[in-house]
């Protein structure tokens, strides 16, 4: 272990830990896992995971997968040996200097490097380091398809038991007061909603939920949009609010519900290896990158 004006970086084996079951309350906030790759969308996550952990008494796992080749891994033990060290040094060189941030301070923070290549590997820390949340940078530039499709975020979003909040843009004052979920009402949606109830809990955050009705073969009248509605609050129990919004698009009615309320996270189901695909149907919107500015959190159900 080297330790760096307080930055602990565990060096690792390479080998991948006893994978073990756990279950996610959020109760409290106690680590939070940040993988970075140095890219300045990685600082963007980590200023935000730092925000938050000084608001929960939380600390932060930085986790660098260094990704190397399978023809480095086939040279001789002795080669790869030397080879792991010197991307090992330069990394831990790379995070010493990304942590050394004025917004740090106070943060507990140790970071990780392993010679991960795929980044469903990202469950496997988060559950080995008892993690509560994963909050990462994307490089997406426009609507929810971009922001995951594709791309190591959505990897990670899809395979990740805990919730996952990504983060596009800078945010010097990150503070969650309203939350909204957009879900399709469907039964496989209650774990969803009362993971993003006890989030909202631990923030002290209002929480409502819409659902976005679009137009043609999907639009939904007023008795079958009342018989949805109902049916979910049976499963979950008690009476919920839910918004209807009508639009043609479910991603930018989306994004104008949660602009016109003014939240500050969206949160949304995803079905795992079904990934996204069920909220991103339909052609993309060329406009919603200032709606976009908003984290988002998936919540895998």
């Amino acid at each position: 272990m080297v330790v760096a004006q307080g930055i602990e970086v565990l060096e690792t084996s390479f080998l991948f830990g006893e994978k073990s079951h756990f279950v996610l309350t959020l109760d409290v906030m106690k680590k939070i896992l940040v993988p970075v790759d140095f890219s300045k969308h990685s600082e963007y996550a980590l200023k935000v995971a730092a925000q938050i952990a000084k608001q929960h008494g939380a600390g932060i796992i930085l986790l660098h997968m260094i990704g190397m080749s399978d023809s480095v891994l086939a040279n001789s033990e002795i080669a790869e040996e030397a080879e792991a060290k010197y991307y090992l040094k330069l990394s831990k060189e790379k995070i010493k200097e990304f942590t050394e941030r004025e917004y740090l301070k106070g943060v507990p923070v140790e970071a990780i490097v392993q010679n991960y290549k795929d980044f469903t590997e990202v469950n496997n820390v988060a559950k080995e380091q008892h993690c509560d949340l994963v909050v990462m940078g994307s490089h997406g530039t426009g609507g929810l398809s971009e922001l995951f499709m594709g791309s190591n975020t959505e990897k990670v979003v899809r395979t990740s038991e805990l919730p996952v909040i990504v983060v596009k843009k800078p945010h010097d004052d990150f503070s969650i007061k309203k939350i909204v979920l957009a879900c399709d009402l469907a039964k496989e949606s209650i774990p969803a909603y009362r993971k993003a109830e006890a989030f909202a809990e631990l923030f002290s955050a209002s929480l409502e939920v819409v659902y976005i009705n679009t137009s043609g073969a999907n639009f939904m009248g007023f008795d079958d949009v009342e018989k949805r509605m109902e049916s979910f609050q049976k499963e979950l129990g008690k009476e919920i609010n839910v918004n209807f919004y009508n639009h043609h698009s479910v991603e930018r009615g989306i994004f104008n519900y949660c602009s016109e309320k003014g939240a500050d996270l969206l949160v949304i189901p995803t079905h795992g290896r079904k990934g996204l695909a069920h909220f991103v149907v339909g052609s993309l919107a060329e406009n919603v990158s200032n709606h976009a500015k908003m984290p988002v959190m998936t919540i895998k159900i």
